[in-house]
């Protein structure tokens, strides 16, 4: 498999868009390293062939960090995991900006109330940062948890959607 990716500048850093052949975003993340990126897609799933270029996704990204806290809704993914990956990434999609979660809240919209490290653990294997919002959410008392890219990412994005 082919794959382009591209990376721009945004206020909390370089941030790498890595889109398939037809244009899905496979990984994305607050980097400027594909390597890094690219690690977050499962092995098997991993592109065998990855070149610069312009991704269409890049603009949504441009277009959140100018304000529009909705531009990446329309953008497709392609993620590959097991099932319970899979429906909690689509779950955290659902998440709208400004409303985040916290980890009981999302176990229970996977249909299991008590898989609170279940969904913490979709969370921290989500390899397509900002288009499935894992950073929406957060611990049961209220405070950031944990996220790949950083708390301080985190923060800004949660504050940057409370203002949207």
């Amino acid at each position: 498999m082919t794959a382009t990716f591209q990376t721009i500048d945004t206020s909390d850093g370089p941030f790498t868009v890595i889109t398939n052949d037809v244009g899905k975003v496979m990984a994305s993340g607050w980097t400027s390293s594909v390597e890094d990126a690219i690690s977050r897609v499962r092995a098997t799933h991993r592109p065998t062939d990855v070149t610069e270029g312009t991704v269409d996704a890049a603009s949504a990204v441009e277009a959140y960090y100018a304000g529009d806290a909705h531009a990446l809704d329309a953008v497709e993914v392609e993620l590959h995991g097991t099932d319970g990956q899979l429906a909690g990434w689509a779950t955290l999609r659902q998440i709208k900006p400004g409303q985040p979660l916290n980890y009981s809240q999302f176990a229970r919209a996977l249909w299991s109330p008590s898989a609170v490290r279940a969904a913490a653990s979709i969370c921290a294997r989500n390899p397509a940062a900002l288009f499935v919002p894992c950073h929406r959410v957060l611990r049961t008392d209220g405070s950031l948890g944990g996220f790949a890219w950083g708390l301080d990412i985190k923060q800004s994005l949660l504050d940057r959607e409370a203002r949207a």
